[in-house]
């Protein structure tokens, strides 16, 4: 248990750092991971995938209220957008959260590195939509979460990868939709930690100390450390290169992805 503890600091520390300084990454790294540590454990092939899915959005309910207050500072986090995506995010999440429960480990692996490898190519090559449009209206903005929410879920991530471009499209300064998605990160996150807590409870194919879909020591692990190291990630984004670094993250999120394709 003492080593097991250890990786999961140690995964988290990466995860808060890579979160605070590239602005994604920290479920992208830490599902994959988590996976492979869950099969070498001997869980249930079967619940593997939900297991990190999961776990990792747990570990996220406390990185965004870190991230969330370091943006609010600065008066950069756009409240009504989040209050009107809120509901969407949230309601998608759980939803998603439900649906994955019954779908087949190799279906989900398919979608998530199929989905990291996107990412990837985002990062390497800086793709961003050219602002073509206004925020929508209520409605729309809701039923634009929902959507947001199911895939996050489906993947295990606060949603960032796919809330700041569409914010970026909707002419909201770059800034703003980086400090929005933050806040937005947390919705899913509440909602994904609940709905797998849910989905999974009383599955007597999970291992000891699971909740649900949320294994314990995973979920306190990580949350301890990813908290402590995302402040220096983003430190280290006013020093370090930012686009080299981008491209270095890429290439390992491609691998990641590829691993889990192919696995």
């Amino acid at each position: 248990m003492a080593a097991e503890l250890a990786i999961f600091l140690a995964i988290g520390a990466v995860a808060g750092v890579l979160a605070g300084l590239l602005g994604v990454g920290g479920g992208l790294v830490i599902v994959p991971v988590l996976v492979l540590l869950f099969e070498r454990s001997g869980f249930d092939g079967g619940q593997v995938m939900q297991l990190a899915l999961g776990t990792s959005l747990a570990t996220i309910v406390f990185t965004s209220l870190s991230s969330i207050r370091a943006h609010h500072r600065r008066g950069a986090v756009h409240w009504p957008v989040v209050w009107r995506l809120a509901p969407g995010l949230f309601a998608g999440t759980a939803a998603s959260a439900f649906v994955v429960r019954l779908l087949p480990t190799w279906l989900l692996k398919d979608f998530f590195g199929l989905f990291a490898i996107t990412v990837a190519v985002q990062l390497a090559l800086e793709l961003r939509p050219n602002p073509g449009r206004q925020l929508p209206g209520s409605v729309a903005l809701a039923a634009t979460g929902g959507g947001i929410g199911a895939v996050s879920a489906l993947v295990g991530i606060g949603g960032g990868s796919l809330t700041v471009p569409f914010l970026a499209w909707c002419n909201l300064p770059m800034r703003e939709a980086v400090a929005t998605s933050a806040a937005c990160g947390l919705p899913i996150a509440l909602s994904g930690a609940l709905g797998f807590l849910a989905a999974g409870w009383g599955d007597p194919r999970l291992p000891p100390l699971a909740w649900g879909y949320l294994y314990l020591p995973a979920w306190f692990g990580i949350a301890a450390t990813s908290v402590l190291f995302a402040p220096l990630g983003a430190h280290w984004a006013h020093q370090l290169p930012a686009r080299q670094l981008k491209r270095i993250f890429a290439l390992f999120l491609a691998f990641l992805g590829l691993h889990m394709w192919l696995a």
